[in-house]
């Protein structure tokens, strides 16, 4: 093990286990949130505009956070998402295109609107709210920022265009006037619902924990990688030795065999 060889595949061991400790070392660094939002922050109603923008992805401390924002509904795309669940009573969501007043370039977010308890019901404040629209009036929306839940296809024998998840991506299919059009990844579950509908149940998110677990696992699975890089190079040297002895054995055993024979003549 002192030969040049297996000190240098020991300094290449340790070489590698320094960059696996390093990386360990840059997991845990990121399993605790030294700079957690104060409790209550998300209670505090904020201009749409200051917590995210358009395309960009919800940070996870801000999941939940009531934000303000005025703009005007858009006609035509008022539809209705299933599976919504209001103090655990299965509905269904009435969502609306809210085009921005105040964006620089056109801007929209996904809004539910109201959960209603059947499907009818849904239909009927929908048609009532595209009535208002017709208008064009501004309007402003109170409600919690949350992320996309993500398309999923249809059930089984429902319509192609059936949304059980309230996902700005499959809405935005059915949205009219979407051309060069900025679209929010994430949606605001209004706190107040129009005539006809309910107010969505949405709670204050829990306080989330300041540390995480995931990344103190891969934390730890780099130490054992660096203990690994040490074993591989004790394991060969150690083959390389055994090896060795086991050669030296065998001459040995070979010369004592060859010195004890007796001799041409005798």
């Amino acid at each position: 093990m002192l030969r040049p060889r297996w000190i240098g595949v020991l300094l290449l061991a340790l070489v590698v286990a320094g960059v696996f400790a390093w990386l360990g070392q840059w997991q845990l660094a990121r399993a605790i949130d030294t700079d957690p939002l104060p409790p209550g922050v998300t209670e505090q109603v904020r201009p749409l505009a200051e917590v995210a923008g358009a395309g960009e992805y919800l940070p996870e401390p801000l999941v939940g956070q009531r934000v303000e924002v005025a703009g005007t509904w858009v006609p035509g795309d008022f539809l209705i998402v299933s599976s919504r669940f209001n103090d655990d009573v299965e509905g269904y969501w009435v969502t609306g295109q809210l085009r921005l007043a105040d964006a620089a370039a056109p801007t929209s977010v996904a809004v539910a609107a109201g959960w209603a308890p059947t499907l009818t019901d849904a239909e009927s404040a929908a048609l009532a709210l595209e009535e208002a629209a017709a208008a064009g009036d501004e309007v402003t929306v109170v409600g919690r920022l949350i992320s996309d839940e993500g398309p999923v296809p249809p059930p089984r024998g429902e319509p192609p265009f059936t949304m059980t998840r309230m996902s700005p991506a499959a809405l935005l299919a059915q949205w009219h006037d979407t051309a060069g059009l900025d679209v929010y990844r994430s949606y605001i579950a209004a706190q107040s619902a129009p005539a006809g509908l309910v107010d969505i149940a949405s709670p204050a998110p829990d306080a989330g924990s300041t540390v995480n677990w995931l990344n103190i696992f891969y934390a730890a699975e780099w130490v054992v990688f660096a203990g690994f890089a040490f074993y591989f190079w004790y394991r060969l040297a150690k083959d390389a030795w055994e090896k060795e002895v086991e050669e030296f054995e065998d001459a040995v055993a070979a010369a004592s065999v060859a010195g004890s024979a007796p001799a041409a003549g005798d």
